[in-house]
This record gives structure tokens, sequence and C-alpha cells, in this order.
């Protein structure tokens, strides 16, 4: 098993090096696991810290005893919803001073779309997004932009995290230490992405039928 060559290339890789982290660091990788998932979801500017396969084999170490399942459910579980609840609020009062007519990449036309998306596909996309990389980090920061009432996006972060985390760690736990999955892990991971992409692509064919039939 490999060493991290560094405190940054630990945090991207975490997933590939959690049994490292459990054996020197114990409970604390707790923490450290709940400060990965928020800050994957809550910030931005990280969009590139593991997510789903950290879940997964966060799960599945928690299958051989390295884990509480239960407490970590619970600490993932709110650490995705948390994360979520800070993006939509660094984007409800900092996004919008961003977009202005003289910003050719942030213009204000790209906020009004954004509003208008979020009043009619809000939910939806708020719960879709858990299952894409990158996406799921920018979705609530957009969500806030587009002032998407808050009642509402709190309703679909709570049911999206927990679905998400519940997929993700619990499909660890279950089925994480058969040899097949562990000798294909990314794999496995990437299809089930795939997997929890159909839906949005469901979306997707339903809304260009109906601009279609708009049209006739």
């Amino acid at each position: 098993m490999k060493n991290p060559s560094s405190i940054l290339d630990l945090f991207i890789h975490i997933d590939e090096y959690l049994a490292i982290v459990i054996q020197n660091t114990g409970a604390w990788s707790y923490i450290i696991l709940f400060l990965v998932i928020f800050m994957e979801t809550g910030f931005v500017v990280t969009p590139f810290l593991p997510g789903d396969s950290l879940l997964f084999a966060a799960g599945a170490l928690a299958a051989t005893g390295s884990f509480n399942i239960l407490l970590l459910y619970l600490l993932l579980c709110g650490a995705a919803i948390l994360g979520d609840t800070v993006n939509y609020w660094a984007g409800h009062f900092v996004g919008p001073k961003a977009f202005n007519e003289k910003n050719r990449l942030l213009k204000k036309e790209y906020l009004e779309r954004a509003q208008k998306f979020y009043e009619k596909h809000g939910g939806k996309a708020i719960v879709l997004a858990r299952f894409v990389p990158i996406v799921r980090t920018f979705a609530p920061f957009v969500a806030g932009i587009g002032k998407m009432h808050y009642g509402k996006f709190l309703s679909f972060n709570v049911f999206g995290g927990i679905l998400w985390v519940s997929i993700f760690l619990l499909g660890g736990y279950l089925f994480g230490n058969i040899p097949f999955v562990q000798d294909n892990f990314h794999i496995v991971i990437a299809v089930i992405v795939l997997i929890s992409l159909l839906p949005i692509g469901i979306e997707y064919v339903k809304s260009k039928k109906k601009s279609r039939y708009k049209k006739v």
C-alpha cells in the first residue's frame, strides 16, 4: 500500500489512502471524513475532492470494523447537508455581486437564467446533482445565486444528501469487500455514477419532447 507524497495528495486521493488514515489517526478519521465531504459539497473551490468513491471506501472499511457504521452514516449525512447549506448561502450573498454587464464570463443574464431554472427545476436539480461529481459542488451555489426559496432548497438538500450518502456509504458497506468489487473499485464507482445519471437523461429526453410538441 503506497503512502501519500504530500498533504494535498492525501486529501485529493483520500479514498485510496483511507486505511492509512485510520491507522495513523484512529478516531480522528471520523472528523477527517466529515471535513472532506463537507468541503467537497460546501466550497465551490474544492470540487476536486473525492465524494462518491470516498463514501464507498468508508463503507467498505466500516464492514471490516474500522468504523462504526451508524456513527459514520450520521456524521456524513450531516456533512453533506451542512456543506450544501453553506454553499447555498455563499451563492446567495456573494454570488450576485460577481454578475454584472461588464463581466464577460459572469453576465447578469446568466444570473437571470439561473433564477428561472431553479424556479422550474430547483428541487430535481439539487437532488440529481448530488450524483454528478463537480456539478454537485456548484448546484447549491447556483441555487443560492438564483434566490431559490430556502425552505424548498433545504427540503431537497436533506433528501438528496441522505439519499447520496445512503447509496454510496451503505453500498460500500454491503458490497465493498467482495473481491470483484475490490479489484475493480473505480469501475464500480463509475457504473454507479452512470446509473445515477439515468434520471437526468430521462428528464432531458422529456424536456426535448415537450419542446418539440410546443413547436408543432
